[in-house]
């Protein structure tokens, strides 16, 4: 071992670069961080070759006076730390110090500035590189403010700069850092240009309208089209911003930004909170998108934990996840069709009637006797034609009830409007005043069925029906031991089984809600569900899950025939269900087509 020695300047301030400057998009984000903490209102960016030949970052914050203008290049100098204390309740996004010291030990660094303390005339400038480290001041021209220019980035280290992605990669990611940023401080001005090509003027944002337009701009317009706005206070604790609806989601997370007090992080512990809130309503292998703000008292929350303070650590973690479960789960719950409608209305047509009926002012009688139709004779002529040709009738007859009531009064239809037809015995289609609405029934009265459950669950009044005739169900020996051991578990879901022998079942009771059911094949799939997830403890947790999977045996299924009032009433239950735009395994239970919408597939008005 070699005797201990006090590393240089410039080695130590290398060396913290490695963790502070990790590539172009690094830099841009500290010096916008020490911009927003300046104050500055308005952010000019700057930046060429993915920032690897420049960068520059201009704001009119407050600006650095002369006296100070050297020191900042030193490690460990800061204006936002004093003492220990002031750790506890950070307000700033930066703290350290080590930024301007780590980028200038990599790059050839200036830094122009005229503060507003200081009643000068000319600005000034300091300059430094990563090779000599001592600063150079100089007199400048420059309005108020700040503008710091990176140049050659990693010159001295040609064994970083072999690590750097490709430009359009390098730029891509630093347009994510001011995307970031401008989602966080809606008040500030960002321009972003690159190579000399303006990309981004994000001008500022004052009103919910202008601020809902920036989060278009960063995230796309689909996101905010698809999307409910939540505002939520709890016990010290605020959350507010967009989140996608299930039937938004994508194959990966990002699009996904989270603050807390105007910092963005990525921590395991909000990620989980979130897609606990999700588990209902989310297709399997999606992620949700979301732009939300965690507002809390500072000294609740650490921020000195992690190196690039991505990752932040909450005092009381246990309060803060279950506040963002329960916030996202209640928004998500009171999502209903008249939300997602108007999110997915291109126009507004609240105040339009819908179009007159060609039959014009023909009574339903009139209409029924014009559409009896004499259908061709069967060869054999017998009476089952007939039963065949009442019962048709009486289907024209709902029909024809319901378009009446749906053409009489345009202020009282229902979001998802009133049933019109059922097609291949699947698919309900409903006519609503603005255009066409089409469910999936089997797939609706699953999460009908399913969140009645879990209310009957909660509120311990799931109500068990006893079969009169016990149902034998012959399993294996491992599906017996597992029915017998959790035994209590089963029952807390309403289904009594009772081991009769080694390969043997008999089902006593089962929920009332599902006495429709095909009974030996729901406790099957109920058994094999709980052999998965092996423990009582693991299966309690999974409670829903099971529900899901027994109110998927007791819904409607396909090819079976609705009466017009059946499907009416399946479309009202919709409308007053928690979730009901997805089934419980996230996939969507109804879509709508717009009048303008089926308008442009057959080309009218063009």
């Amino acid at each position: 071992m070699k005797r201990i020695a006090l590393l240089s300047q410039r080695l130590a301030n290398q060396i913290a670069a490695g963790e502070v400057v990790e590539r172009p998009a690094s830099v841009i984000k500290e010096l916008l961080e020490n911009s927003l903490d300046a104050g500055a209102t308005r952010l000019d960016v700057e930046v060429d070759h993915g920032g690897v030949k420049l960068m520059r970052v201009r704001d009119e914050g407050a600006g650095i006076p002369k006296e100070d203008l050297a020191l900042a290049l030193n490690r460990h100098a800061t204006s936002k730390i004093f003492a220990l204390d002031d750790l506890e309740k950070l307000t700033t996004l930066g703290f350290r110090g080590e930024a301007l010291a780590s980028i200038g030990s990599v790059s050839r660094l200036a830094i122009t500035s005229k503060s507003r303390e200081e009643n000068l005339e000319s600005a000034w400038k300091v300059e430094a590189e990563g090779q000599d480290m001592t600063a150079k001041l100089s007199p400048a021209a420059h309005d108020y403010g700040t503008t710091v220019e990176v140049r050659d980035l990693f010159f001295n280290t040609p064994a970083r700069k072999k690590f750097l992605k490709t430009e359009k990669t390098e730029f891509a990611r630093i347009d994510e850092i001011v995307k970031r940023l401008a989602l966080s401080r809606f008040d500030v001005q960002f321009n972003l240009k690159h190579n000399q090509r303006a990309i981004h003027k994000l001008l500022a944002a004052k009103t919910e309208q202008e601020k809902q337009r920036r989060v278009a701009m960063v995230c796309g317009p689909a996101f905010v089209e698809n999307c409910v706005f939540v505002d939520i206070e709890g016990p010290g604790l605020r959350l507010w911003g967009w989140v996608s609806l299930p039937t938004f989601s994508r194959s990966q997370a990002d699009l996904q930004y989270f603050y807390v007090n105007g910092r963005i992080i990525r921590d395991k512990l909000v990620t989980h909170a979130v897609r606990q809130a999700y588990s209902d309503v989310l297709f399997l292998g999606r992620h949700a998108a979301f732009a939300l703000y965690l507002e809390l008292a500072p000294e609740a929350v650490d921020v000195n934990v992690h190196p690039t303070k991505h990752e932040v650590r909450f005092r009381d973690s246990r309060l803060v996840h279950d506040f963002l479960y329960r916030s996202l789960h209640k928004a998500l719950a009171d999502v209903n069709p008249s939300d997602q409608l108007a999110t997915q209305s291109s126009e507004n047509y609240a105040d339009e009637k819908l179009p007159a009926s060609e039959y014009g002012s023909q009574s339903v009688t009139e209409l029924i006797q014009q559409n009896s139709f004499p259908l061709a004779q069967s060869r054999s002529g017998g009476s089952g034609f007939a039963a065949s040709n009442a019962a048709m009738q009486n289907q024209v007859r709902e029909q024809l009830a319901a378009l009446e009531t749906l053409n009489q009064d345009g202020d009282a239809i229902p979001p998802l409007g009133y049933a019109i037809a059922q097609l291949h015995g699947i698919y309900i289609l409903a006519q609503n005043q603005q255009g066409l609405i089409i469910v999936d029934m089997h797939a609706a009265h699953e999460r009908i069925t399913y969140e009645r459950m879990k209310t009957a669950c909660a509120r311990e009044e799931l109500k068990i029906q006893p079969l009169l005739v016990p149902l034998s169900i012959a399993v294996s020996q491992a599906e017996a031991d597992c029915a017998e051991t959790q035994r209590e578990v089963l029952l807390s879901i309403g289904l009594e089984l009772e081991r009769v022998s080694a390969e043997s079942l008999v089902v006593r009771q089962i929920p009332s809600l599902l006495r429709d059911a095909d009974i030996e094949q729901l406790v099957r799939d109920v058994i094999a569900d709980v052999i998965q997830h092996g423990s009582s403890d693991a299966v309690q947790s999974r409670q829903d899950e099971l529900l899901s999977t027994m109110a998927c045996h007791g819904s409607v299924r396909a090819n079976r025939q609705l009466t017009v009032p059946e499907m009416n009433s399946l479309l009202r239950d919709m409308e007053t269900t928690e979730r009901s735009g997805q089934c419980n395994h996230g996939r969507p239970t109804w879509v709508f087509q717009s009048i303008d919408e089926l308008d442009k597939l057959f080309l009218r008005g063009q």
